[in-house]
């Protein structure tokens, strides 16, 4: 992982809180503790940041690889604090605390803050060994992480080029369906359903170097749950929307995108909600530029909606159909991060990664969603999305 991060906003924090070091105890599945040590590993290890760099520890199967891997200044093993011999005296959770308050003194600190998901017994238990630990609420390293470097944004691509890739697949087999007498969508003689649909996409995406835990292939009525990931048969004269989220395997960025489908004429109400989605979409993207609020990006989509009479949760906050989501959220090492395009998002940044993703939805009509993945540029926006917008499937 080559993130050239720059830590001076958390070192910030570290000198007004008065602590001495910032410490992560974790895998390499919580994204602060990837981003800071630049190294994954299934099982926890411990990143601590202090004023002089960013140090390491690690287990003794993990050593090599992290000193090869790792954005560190410095890579600890266990076994030069005994862990093993303190396991064996004391049980394995005291031996790992004095291994850690080892580690910590070997570092001169004394004093640490923690992230708001560091675990309870970790923190009690350096407590007790003398150690001053403080939650640091703010979530400074998400924020730190929102902005993304050049290399970054270029893993975000790749990742992006992949999703496209399983997208055109998944259009493929819809355009290319033949059409049972009762409207179902056939493929090979076999109905054509969602579940054959993920598999393509996850077939593609592998291939691509890219994984995901799920995805959404969603007709008609399950459509207008905008997280319902779909069953069964795929049906013509339906909305059918395909939200794909991958992950890159080595590098971990994700990427986001999802297009609305129908094979055959959906009927005139589901035609016009697909424009008006398009005309939203393509509003809320015109709108994003440095120095705009997530805020002020997600008004510009409500009031596209509201203008065409359909409801939104800011027209009315119980509303249960109509745009009933967010506009938009930053995507990275996790799917949703900062900046969030929403009614309390903040201001936008050059760097800053995130969605346009306007929908309408009611389970008599299906749902529609339309989303990109753009960046914040120093002057407006570039779309990483190469991947054209249209509710007809493109012909086989």
């Amino acid at each position: 992982m080559n993130v050239d991060v720059d830590l001076s906003p958390l070192r910030a924090t570290l000198e007004d809180a008065g602590v001495d070091g910032y410490l992560i105890d974790d895998d390499a599945s919580d994204s602060d503790q990837r981003y800071l040590s630049g190294f994954t590993a299934p099982d926890s290890y411990q990143t601590l940041v202090t004023g002089d760099g960013i140090h390491l520890l690690v287990s003794g199967l993990e050593y090599g690889r992290a000193q090869s891997e790792a954005a560190a200044d410095s890579v600890t093993r266990r076994a030069a604090y005994d862990y093993q011999e303190l396991v064996g005296q004391y049980g394995p959770y005291e031996g790992k605390l004095r291994t850690i308050a080892a580690f910590l003194e070997d570092h001169g600190v004394d004093s640490i803050a923690v992230p708001r998901t560091f675990p309870t017994g970790t923190a009690d238990g350096l407590r007790e060994h003398g150690l001053e630990v403080t939650v640091e609420s703010k979530g400074v390293v998400e924020e730190i992480r929102a902005s993304k470097t050049p290399w970054e944004r270029d893993q975000i691509r790749r990742t992006q080029k992949a999703n496209e890739a399983a997208m055109a697949r998944a259009e493929e087999l819809i355009a290319a369906a033949e059409v049972a007498d009762d409207g179902t969508l056939l493929a090979d003689g076999e109905a054509l359903t969602s579940e054959r649909v993920k598999e393509a996409i996850e077939v593609t995406l592998l291939r691509h170097g890219c994984g995901l835990d799920d995805t959404i292939v969603a007709c008609g009525a399950d459509g207008s749950d905008p997280h319902d990931r779909g069953s069964g048969p795929l049906r013509a004269e339906e909305l059918i929307v395909i939200d794909i989220f991958p992950r890159d395997t080595e590098t971990g960025y994700f990427a986001d995108m999802t297009r609305t489908f129908a094979r055959g004429d959906p009927g005139e109400e589901a035609r016009r909600r697909y424009e008006v989605t398009k005309e939203a979409y393509e509003a809320a993207l015109e709108a994003v530029e440095p120095g705009v609020t997530g805020g002020a990006v997600h008004d510009v989509v409500c009031d596209v909606i509201e203008g065409a009479g359909y409801e939104t949760l800011r027209s009315d906050p119980t509303t249960e159909t109509g745009f009933i989501h967010s506009t938009g959220h930053g995507v990275g090492l996790d799917i949703h991060e900062q900046p969030s395009v929403s009614p309390a998002g903040g201001e936008l940044e050059a760097g800053h990664v995130l969605t346009i993703e306007p929908g309408i939805y009611d389970p008599a009509v299906g749902g529609v969603r339309i989303e990109d993945l753009v960046v914040v540029t120093e002057d407006g926006v570039e779309n990483l999305t190469d991947y054209r917008v249209a509710l007809d499937p493109r012909s086989s």
